[in-house]
């Protein structure tokens, strides 16, 4: 199978990226507690029929390291830049959690280049309190607290969730040693600027001028299980999906499920 890596110059940073397979395109950004390796899942599965491509966000291994952590706002211009670099003229965008500030402000660039967005367990840059009723959230908000108070004793990360650290330990270490792999990275001040982009109504999305498919895991405690359906209702062309019995990185966790929903999303484009 066809596979090249490389690196594009940005300012300020260099981002490592990895192309893999041949045919129709799809990038995949990732969240916060992973990088350009995130995606071995998908790849594996979708590389036989498209063009993968995969990257490591700036601040994130082996991409740059950015003293004080990476500015989110710049994430959208880094994409469009490895699209041109790689001569890209038409994609299907697959972003999860963290990634999901890309695929809105990207959307708002109106590049006329996406074929299609998945919004995997993400609102991105859309305002808190547009991604469900208050009490919901308020209910979601406490129930997730105790559930994180209690991955953390057990030594488990809120991005795979109780379950999968049962279920899955082998899964739910890989998917740590792939976070640690941005040790030095400053989360929590990157995690307060991405907070502070949360400002957009879910109708901007619709700036992307595609299909959207928003997929939602039952047992998330990082991103609201109702938000994509909220979000879905007020963005033409959007719908929304569950994984059942899955944490914050269903795509890790339950690839079958979300490399089906992504198959199905793909196959009506």
């Amino acid at each position: 199978m066809k596979r090249e890596t490389g690196r594009l110059e940005r300012p300020g940073c260099s981002i490592h990226y990895e192309v893999t397979g041949e045919g129709p395109a799809l990038v995949f950004a990732h969240g916060l507690g992973g990088n350009h390796m995130s995606w071995w899942q998908q790849v594996g599965h979708f590389a036989p029929r498209f063009r993968c491509i995969t990257f490591s966000h700036r601040g994130f291994w082996p991409s740059s390291a950015i003293p004080g952590g990476p500015e989110p706002d710049d994430y959208a211009g880094d994409l469009a830049a490895l699209v041109d670099h790689l001569g890209i003229e038409s994609f299907v965008l697959i972003a999860q959690s963290m990634g999901g500030w890309t695929a809105v402000e990207y959307a708002q660039l109106r590049t006329g280049k996406l074929r299609g967005i998945v919004m995997a367990a993400t609102g991105g840059s859309i305002a808190r309190d547009k991604l469900g009723d208050p009490a919901a959230l308020a209910a979601w908000e406490a129930a997730s607290a105790a559930t994180k108070q209690a991955l953390t004793a057990a030594g488990g990360h809120q991005a795979t969730g109780l379950r999968m650290l049962a279920e899955q330990p082998a899964m739910a270490l890989l998917y740590q040693h792939v976070d640690e792999a941005n040790a030095g990275l400053a989360k929590e001040a990157l995690r307060a600027r991405m907070n502070g982009m949360r400002r957009r109504p879910p109708e901007d999305l619709a700036a992307a001028g595609c299909p959207i498919l928003l997929i939602a895991n039952e047992e998330d405690v990082v991103m609201p299980p109702f938000a994509s359906a909220a979000i879905a209702r007020a963005v033409p062309g959007a719908r929304a999906a569950m994984i059942s019995q899955a944490g914050h990185s269903a795509y890790f966790e339950r690839p079958a499920e979300f490399n089906a929903l992504v198959d199905g999303f793909l196959a009506g484009l």
